[in-house]
């Protein structure tokens, strides 16, 4: 178990977690160099990105934010954006293009769903508060790799998605030989793949296998290091052999899912996203294939953790 709040990662960066890390429960990140500071990700709704926020303020107070970084487009990334206040905010082109406020009115929906899928969803999601959120775009977009200055500092930004979501970043801080993984990697959790496809999630983590990095601050989890991305690689290969072999042999998404035993990878946190995990190598392996619909997925998620029926 880990403590929630700000940890000193040394070097003048921190990371502010919020355990347990299952849905919702993200991790961000500060970096402080030359009188100034730059965040790495909001949290999930105003409410607890107004308490990181607070919680930061010793930090901030000597060094100002100048910049925000959004690591990708998920909500628990990007909700609390509203509160950074005039400053620059940098994400990639493709994490830009998902981050309206139809992202967060569609949130908002699913916790009025009804039925096990909306059971589930308000179980979840259900400490979170997304009315009253205004979706706040980057001011400032990128391809591939940038590097911004804080305060003389080198923070390098990494596109690797597709791979959790289109527009997935890395943020490396080479001086501390750290890095902000965002949800490029989980730690005690089961990664979800929304984008892909799935090797492109391998590659990223291989990257992240090749920087040099002492320190990864995951999107969801505890404090980490090179081990850990080597262990989530470990899942998306059994993900990608396990499925790809279910397609390979005609079975039918739903018969996938109900016959693969997860054996060691049971134990992780959610481990229930193995539905949506396997509708995506489908997607990707036929592409004429209708793509999974992720209120269907939801649903089979649901059901695998004993809301209704798969």
């Amino acid at each position: 178990m880990y403590d929630k709040g700000l940890h000193d990662l040394g070097h003048g960066c921190h990371a502010w977690l919020q355990p347990d890390g299952g849905w919702g429960l993200s991790n961000s990140g500060l970096v402080t160099g030359g009188g100034v500071s730059l965040l790495v990700d909001t949290l999930f709704d105003l409410a607890l990105t107004r308490e990181m926020l607070a919680g930061i303020r010793p930090l901030t107070a000597a060094n100002p934010l100048e910049t925000l970084v959004n690591t990708h487009s998920d909500g628990d990334h990007v909700f609390g954006n509203e509160l950074v206040g005039d400053i620059e905010i940098v994400a990639s082109e493709a994490a830009a293009a998902l981050m309206g406020q139809e992202e967060v009115e569609a949130l908002a929906a699913l916790k009025r769903l009804p039925g096990p899928r909306g059971d589930f969803v308000r179980k979840v999601f259900g400490p979170f508060e997304f009315e009253g959120i205004t979706a706040t775009p980057p001011t400032r977009t990128f391809r591939g790799e940038t590097s911004l200055d804080v305060g003389g500092r080198e923070v390098r930004l990494i596109q690797v998605g597709p791979a959790h979501t289109p527009g997935d970043t890395l943020v490396q801080v080479p001086d501390a030989r750290l890095l902000y993984a965002g949800d490029v990697l989980f730690i005690g959790g089961t990664p979800i793949v929304w984008a892909g496809p799935v090797e492109r999630w391998i590659a990223a983590c291989d990257l992240m296998l090749d920087l040099p990095v002492d320190t990864i601050v995951p999107g969801h989890g505890p404090i980490g290091a090179k081990p850990d991305v080597s262990r989530m690689r470990e899942y998306l290969l059994f993900v990608q052999r396990e499925a790809g072999a279910r397609f390979e042999d005609g079975l039918d998404v739903d018969a996938a899912i109900a016959s693969i035993d997860l054996g060691e990878w049971g134990g992780l946190g959610e481990s229930s996203r193995i539905a949506q995990n396997v509708a995506n190598v489908y997607d990707h392996r036929d592409p004429t294939r209708e793509p999974a619909n992720r209120l269907d997925v939801l649903g089979k998620i649901a059901a695998l953790e004993g809301f209704g029926d798969l």
